[in-house]
């Protein structure tokens, strides 16, 4: 057996590089690259390795470890999945930092892969710097965090392991059904080991999407179902883009005169002035789709996981609608009760297509023909409130609507919007008019704060030639900006709008929903010094990061801002003022958001009584 000598973290990257994806009959590098911030747990070691192979796999480096991990998470989110980054740091609090971010691709089923070092594996020094140390288990590190937000980990003690967990870890990494992040603990004396690696080992492999098909009694019970129903709709999520089934829905709904309502991961499956297109759907839907929802006897979720926004805290479905779920995972098939139907989505839109066009031929299918016509007329009426409510204004303080109605007419097709936490994802959920399928992209099923800056940044190393737009609160932006510098050191230009409301607009809304006083959300009620919180001068701060940026005051100041933002070569800032009560209510529907049985607030017994009303509305 031909065999080459290396290092355990030679052989790591050099595995790495040899990993590619075929992508519209394109081979590319299964990895961007790896972002690293270096500490004594991974330079000497992982380091030096990756330093000989930056020509085939490249280091970038990042000013915090959460924002590279969030920027190597949105990287693979818009590949939908198919390509992906690594992230290296110290043992330690660099290592912990990721931990956020782990949890965050978990959530959201997206690869990554983590490498954090770790303790030495023969315990000589022990404590090392940075070492967490268990009394009752010598085994445990700080790394142990990442193993309930991984959904693939192992330490490495030995170099030769790797032969074994390596090819495990891609394998879950390139799954449709177990994607998510991968961590390999990898102890700073392994890391330096050395072994005779098999050189077949090192072999390039080409990786190819793998496509569940249907089991044909479950298609057929799915089959029975929509001939069954007179007024399906159809909920789109995530798992469209990741199965890159866009066309194969169009169609779908189109030939079977279906309505489609989308999740946040699903938003931009259709274009927002489809004929079939219904908005938003749950908590941050829009009227339009949770009004059809309620009249619908038949839902047919498409690769979502139905999490609480999207099913209304489970008032969405009542007991005379059936549910079907068609997922790649059965862990989500099967939620709430529903008829499963555990395949790709493309693969599976496809089949149904074939069986239901001879049902439809035969009219066998009794799909209501004016079920549409009544989608059409609510969807028209409920874009009437969405211009009504992002349209111009003069005021000095707009909200934040406003500002997405702005922006909103001054992109592009190809444009992208990148946004996360706090109360921007429910307007830009509601309001936001995407033409193309990557036009959007929230992270909205971790809600992290911080995602935003980081998160534009990975999205534009993955589509350079596209201009990226970040929507941002002060509140977000305080959490995690340094990415910033990262944009602006690596050539990718975003272009980020701070939305400053002073504080925590969103929670703040809440809080006082839930009966509660204004209270540590906002900068004005919080325990602060006689002259009160300090005026943060944002664009300053980003100037001094080495982006252009400028404050702006209204509507107005922020479009011709917007100009000159489009028009320059690299990453510009525009902060202005914003209203921190208003929001747009209509559409929502209910969210489950438990207030207390007793309190010496009037306002909250009223809040508590209007909530076990509305629990009644759970069907269990």
């Amino acid at each position: 057996m031909n065999t080459i000598r290396l290092t355990m973290a030679q052989a790591l990257v050099k595995y790495l590089a040899a990993q590619f994806v075929e992508i519209n009959g394109n081979k590319l590098p299964l990895f961007e690259g790896v972002f690293a911030i270096f500490g004594h747990g991974n330079v000497a070691g992982l380091g030096e390795a990756l330093f000989h192979v930056q020509n085939q796999l490249p280091t970038y480096r990042a000013h915090n470890e959460q924002g590279m991990a969030h920027a190597a998470i949105a990287f693979a989110k818009a590949n939908n999945r198919r390509r992906m980054m690594g992230c290296t740091t110290s043992i330690g609090p660099g290592a912990t930092n990721m931990v956020t971010s782990a949890a965050l691709a978990h959530v959201n089923r997206l690869p990554v892969l983590f490498l954090p070092g770790d303790t030495f594996a023969n315990r000589l020094p022990d404590p090392v710097l940075q070492q967490v140390e268990n009394f009752t288990d010598p085994t445990i590190t700080a790394n142990d965090c990442f193993k309930p937000v991984s959904r693939y980990f192992d330490r490495i003690t030995r170099p030769e392991q790797i032969i074994a967990s390596l090819p495990v870890a891609i394998a879950t990494l390139t799954d449709p059904t177990n994607c998510g992040p991968v961590t390999l603990a990898l102890p700073q004396d392994v890391q330096a080991m050395s072994y005779d690696y098999p050189s077949s080992f090192f072999e390039p492999k080409v990786h190819h999407m793998l496509r569940q098909p249907p089991d044909q009694r479950q298609l057929m019970d799915v089959v029975t179902a929509i001939v069954k129903a007179e007024k399906p709709v159809i909920i789109a999520g995530g798992g469209v883009h990741y199965s890159e089934a866009i066309e194969e829905l169009n169609s779908f709904t189109q030939l079977f005169n279906i309505p489609v309502a989308e999740t946040q991961a699903g938003k931009g499956a259709l274009p927002w002035d489809h004929p079939n297109q219904l908005g938003s759907i749950g908590v941050t839907g829009s009227q339009a789709a949770n009004t059809i929802a309620e009249q619908a006897d038949l839902i047919i979720a498409i690769g979502t996981r139905l999490q609480d926004f999207t099913t209304s805290s489970r008032t969405l479905v009542q007991d005379n609608q059936q549910l079907v779920q068609i997922n790649v995972a059965q862990f989500d098939a099967v939620k709430h009760n529903a008829l499963p139907l555990i395949a790709d989505a493309k693969v599976a839109l496809q089949q149904l297509s074939l069986i239901l066009l001879d049902k439809k031929e035969n009219k066998k299918l009794r799909i209501n023909h004016n079920w549409l016509t009544t989608a059409q007329t609510s969807m028209a009426t409920w874009n009437e409130t969405v211009n009504k409510k992002t349209d111009k204004t003069d005021t000095l303080l707009p909200t934040d609507a406003q500002v997405l109605g702005a922006v909103n007419r001054a992109i592009e097709t190809k444009d992208i919007v990148v946004c996360a936490a706090g109360g921007l994802p429910s307007e830009l959920h509601k309001l936001w008019k995407t033409t193309d399928p990557k036009g959007y992209h929230v992270e909205y099923g971790f809600s992290c704060m911080g995602y935003e800056i980081a998160g534009g940044l990975g999205v534009k190393m993955a589509c350079p030639d596209r201009e990226v737009i970040v929507m941002v609160g002060d509140g977000s932006y305080m959490m995690l900006n340094s990415e910033i510098a990262t944009s602006v050191m690596l050539g990718k230009k975003l272009i980020i709008i701070v939305l400053d409301n002073h504080g925590f607009g969103c929670i703040n809304r809440l809080q006082q929903a839930c009966g509660g006083a204004p209270f540590n959300n906002l900068l004005a009620d919080c325990k602060t010094i006689d002259e009160g919180a300090p005026v943060i001068d944002f664009a300053a701060h980003a100037q001094a990061m080495g982006a252009t940026a400028e404050h702006v005051q209204g509507i107005t100041e922020l479009e011709a801002a917007l100009k000159r933002a489009k028009q320059a070569n690299k990453t510009y800032v525009i902060s202005l003022n914003t209203d921190p009560v208003h929001t747009t209510s209509e559409g929502g529907s209910w969210w489950d958001v438990a207030i207390p049985e007793v309190s010496q607030r009037q306002e909250v017994i009223e809040a508590r009584d209007k909530y076990e009303k509305a629990k009644k509305q759970q069907p269990y």
